[in-house]
């Protein structure tokens, strides 16, 4: 048996998303069955060496790390394989340019950037540079988001015909302004991914829709104490190919999220998503028989840690197989997802503050 392959990373940002990934990330593989990948955290970049090193000291715990006082020490790295981009939203575009001219390959936290045009315009650079690029849409990669296709996709169910997805979270906004345009917190762009991740596996993926774009028609309403999307509401028609099949999502920041966070109904049954949809541990199925359900089960998913090391290990495979997109969420889905958030702003008349958007055309 060969060695595994020890995936060597560089963390831009220590913000608390990068604490969460990089504790996924040094979990031990075996624990999920993995023997041909290992991750090592050899470089962190801040703004301020001090903090780096303080992020290596109270998560990575290994004194090989490098600590780094700018993003630039980081992609210049020879010890580097893959840059995580974990800084805020409207930084992801330029960090993650930065990186893959320094021919680094480049997993990005969502929402990967702030338009299509941008998502686009790294594709490019990815491409002219042969490295490997994708969004850290995480959720794609759990086993239980692999059962789910599985099952979904099987026949045993029918074809998909109606779905409903939702991801709210109380944010307590009368009493703080949470959410800043100019910062990069914008809940469709941060909370509408998962929603719209499990659309994208369940109707636009699905062998019927031949990757067909859906029709959109989206509905925003805004918060006064920033301007920000507050409550969005977007429908997704499919009916382009052999697929007629509808999704109906939604995302907020001021009330609670709903259980399950997922309900995905076909002609012979209904899969339901437990909440949370960014990780959930369960769904159920349920057969149906005119009408009525007649057998009905519940899978659940349980590993070690939070779910973000599925990811990582895509990337790692991708890079040893000399990939430059993953098979599972590849550049096409992730065009696909900046597409729509950019129809339904365009249609919720919320348009960013100058300078958020780094390429517009």
């Amino acid at each position: 048996m060969s060695e595994p392959l020890v995936f060597r990373w560089g963390i831009i940002s220590t913000a608390a998303i990068a604490t969460t990934f990089v504790k996924d990330l040094l979990v031990d593989p075996k624990t999920r069955g993995v023997n041909d990948v290992v991750h090592k955290v050899t470089a962190v970049g801040s703004r301020d060496t001090a903090k780096a090193q303080e992020f290596i000291d109270s998560v990575i715990k290994d004194k090989s790390t490098k600590a780094y006082g700018s993003y630039a020490e980081v992609y210049a790295d020879k010890n580097v394989d893959v840059i995580y981009v974990a800084t805020p939203h409207t930084l992801h575009y330029e960090n993650s340019m930065d990186a893959i001219k320094a021919k680094k390959h480049v997993l990005c936290e969502k929402p990967v950037t702030a338009n299509a045009h941008e998502v686009r315009a790294l594709v490019a650079a990815a491409k002219e540079n042969n490295v490997f690029f994708m969004e850290a849409m995480w959720t794609r990669f759990h086993p239980l988001s692999l059962e789910f296709k599985k099952i979904a996709e099987s026949g045993v169910l029918g074809a998909p015909t109606v779905m409903h997805a939702d991801l709210s979270v109380d944010f307590g906004i009368k009493n703080a302004p949470y959410a800043g345009p100019k910062i990069g917190w914008w809940p469709l762009l941060d909370l509408g991914p998962y929603p719209l991740v499990w659309a994208i596996m369940a109707l636009f993926e699905h062998p019927d829709n031949k990757h067909s774009k859906p029709a959109i028609t989206g509905a925003m309403l805004k918060t006064p104490i920033t301007g920000v999307d507050r409550d969005t509401t977007f429908t997704l028609n499919f009916t382009e190919a052999n697929l007629s099949a509808q999704a109906i999502l939604s995302c907020s920041m001021n009330t609670t999220g709903i259980d399950p966070g997922a309900t995905i109904r076909y002609e012979k049954g209904i899969i339901k998503i437990a909440a949370p949809l960014y990780c959930p541990q369960s769904f159920t199925v349920q057969y149906l028989e005119k009408g009525k359900v007649v057998k009905e089960e519940t899978r659940i998913f349980e590993y070690v840690g939070r779910g973000m090391h599925f990811q990582a290990d895509e990337v790692a495979r991708s890079v040893r197989d000399g990939k430059l997109e993953s098979d599972l969420w590849g550049h096409i889905k992730c065009l696909t997802e900046m597409e729509i958030f950019d129809e339904v702003r365009r249609q919720g008349g919320y348009v960013f503050p100058p300078g958020v958007e780094k390429v517009t055309a």
